[in-house]
């Protein structure tokens, strides 16, 4: 009989040296462990000391690339125009204090774009919190005007499912940024790591199918329109719903306009197209819009930079139908008719399926004899501009770079001013997503962290930023990041000498009273570029434009700052002034 007991067997035939048990991650490579489940590619950021152990965890692997920018401002630009650019959730990591306040720009300008990015701040270790610590700010209560939402995690055991949640918010719904502020104590210390494959928020349903009632009445409406238009604007793009509006164009054969933000959507070379609208929209977009008897909006929202006036936009009876994904948008500024709630992509298809199945199509020879009217409006060629020998004219160097890089894969960035204008209304953008900037906000300074954000998802397109003196000058300094992760971007400075803009303004509305408009003491931009390892090269004559463009594409592996010398005095035409209809335009300085 075996009178040895279990407990003494089992102990007998166990290893010498036990394997140490599993210990737990730290928060902070929890964080990173839920980034690379997210497929999380590229982060850009820069360290400080509330986040030290999030980068101790990024030193330890690699399968996310971070980069190094030189302001926290460009780490978001950079993580926004990545997302705008691909469709992906951009993602940047900045640490308390003024790191957070450096990156409310970037934030701010995502949120009015409705931007899908996921934004890490440091924060100071909880039991710290509201005692006026080294490097402390209310992070959660400044950035939350311009979040979709916001969370502070105060325990490490709800980080995992807080970043799931975070990724869900942003690039659902309307998208937009959401800022998730950690702790440093919440970095450091431990938890078992689960990362959920779904999330579910009660208080977080967005709508995604259009009502059928409101879908088969907006059927109708199309249907018996006279002088029907189709509006979109960057919620089509958003939605990648590109394709969708096409073929709805296509079936009902009426004529179309882009926001700002919107470009793209529509190819600028359908005839069907008759371009931008707004205050500086093109004279036919703009009196389509105010003389149309049923307007179909989809993912624009009516702003004061599209239809001027409400009171003078509502003199005209017709009839709107708006497509969104937020309610919030619908009947904002401008009251509707035929409201729909959804994505506007699933939208679009049920729409256009209707369509197809209406037994009498669109008022064919209504229709015709408003596209007369149409053509009559785009006769003003309300774009001309005058040609010089002796002085650069901006339409002309953008017209020349879209005829230099129209069969190419090219992304255009632009910063905010007359140039972001001229880049708007001269470069004819044929697919969505080819056109970056800052529409909502107006954020100087944007064009060249876009540009290194897009480099790096599309390293073998074409990347140019259109940009002026003025904005280049406020994150130049990405100049040295574009060298140190090699993201040979080209710089289109249309350098005027002036803040362009605003001087048009004070001409126009100030008495040509030029307040501090004027750069007294600019950079020698070649030198400047040069300096940061760099090609730089100076433009001053009109027969070098085209020269030095196709030195820029040749150079496909450097950086290129263009330091384009161009008319001081031109005006962006046409021009709606503030308070005025989208009708009452300014198609020159004959009209002053």
């Amino acid at each position: 009989m075996e009178t040895t007991a279990p407990e003494v067997r089992r102990a007998a035939s166990a290893p010498l040296n036990p394997p140490a048990p599993a210990t737990d991650p730290n928060g902070s490579e929890i964080l990173v462990r839920c980034l690379q489940a997210e497929g999380v590619k590229y982060l850009w950021g820069y360290p400080g000391g509330a986040v030290l152990y999030i980068y101790d965890a990024l030193y330890k692997q690699d399968r996310i690339e971070h980069v190094l920018v030189r302001h926290e401002q460009a780490a978001v630009h950079a993580a926004d125009g990545y997302a705008r650019a691909t469709g992906e959730v951009g993602v940047a990591l900045v640490t308390s204090g003024p790191g957070v306040t450096n990156a409310v720009t970037g934030i701010a300008t995502a949120y009015m774009d409705s931007i899908p990015m996921v934004i890490i701040t440091g924060q100071v270790p909880t039991p710290a919190i509201g005692l006026d610590a080294f490097q402390e700010c209310d992070t959660v209560g400044i950035t939350r005007p311009i979040v979709k939402h916001n969370f502070l995690v105060k325990d490490v055991r709800d980080l995992a499912l807080t970043i799931k949640k975070a990724f869900h918010i942003a690039r659902t719904g309307r998208p937009g940024p959401v800022v998730v502020d950690v702790p440093k104590d919440v970095s450091l210390n431990t938890a078992p790591f689960h990362y959920p494959e779904t999330v579910a928020m009660r208080s977080y349903n967005p709508v995604r199918k259009g009502h059928g009632g409101q879908i088969r009445k907006a059927v109708q409406l199309l249907l018996q329109a006279k002088r029907p238009y189709i509006y979109t604007g960057g919620g089509v793009v958003l939605g990648n719903a590109s394709h969708e509006l096409r073929a709805l164009a296509d079936l009902l054969g009426y004529p179309c306009t882009n926001t700002l933000m919107g470009l793209g959507a529509i190819a600028a070379s359908d005839p069907k197209f008759l371009g931008m609208l707004g205050m500086h929209g093109t004279y036919e977009a703009n009196m389509t819009m105010q003389h149309c008897d049923v307007l179909l909006a989809v993912g624009a929202r009516f702003d004061d930079r599209v239809i001027g006036n409400p009171r003078h936009f509502a003199s005209v009876e017709r009839k709107i139908i708006h497509i969104d994904i937020d309610p919030s948008s619908i009947s904002k500024r401008v009251k509707v008719d035929i409201p729909i709630v959804g994505d506007v992509k699933e939208v679009l298809v049920e729409l256009t399926s209707q369509l197809r199945e209406a037994a009498a199509g669109p008022d064919a020879q209504a229709l015709a004899g408003w596209w007369a009217r149409i053509e009559g409006w785009r006769g003003r060629d309300c774009l001309a501009y005058k040609a010089s020998p002796d002085v650069i004219k901006p339409q002309m160097v953008v017209e020349k770079l879209w005829q230099l890089t129209k069969d190419r894969d090219t992304y255009i960035t632009s910063d905010v001013g007359q140039h972001q204008m001229w880049a708007a209304q001269f470069y004819r953008f044929d697919e969505p997503r080819r056109w970056i900037n800052s529409g909502g906000l107006g954020t100087m300074g944007v064009g060249l962290p876009y540009a290194m954000g897009i480099k790096l998802a599309k390293p073998d397109s074409d990347v140019f930023c259109i940009t002026g003196e003025g904005s280049i000058q406020m994150c130049i300094q990405e100049l040295s990041t574009c060298l140190q992760y090699k993201t040979p971007v080209k710089i289109v400075s249309l350098n005027n000498r002036y803040l362009g803009m605003v001087r048009q303004w004070q001409q126009l509305d100030y008495g040509g009273r030029y307040s501090h408009s004027y750069m007294d003491a600019l950079p020698d931009f070649v030198k400047l570029a040069e300096a940061y390892g760099h090609v730089g090269l100076k433009v001053e004559r009109p027969g070098d434009v085209e020269g030095a463009l196709k030195e820029a594409i040749r150079l496909k592996d450097r950086t290129v700052f263009l330091d384009i010398r161009t008319d001081p005095t031109e005006n962006v035409w046409p021009m709606v002034k503030a308070g005025q209809g989208i009708s009452e335009m300014l198609l020159g300085s004959e009209d002053l």
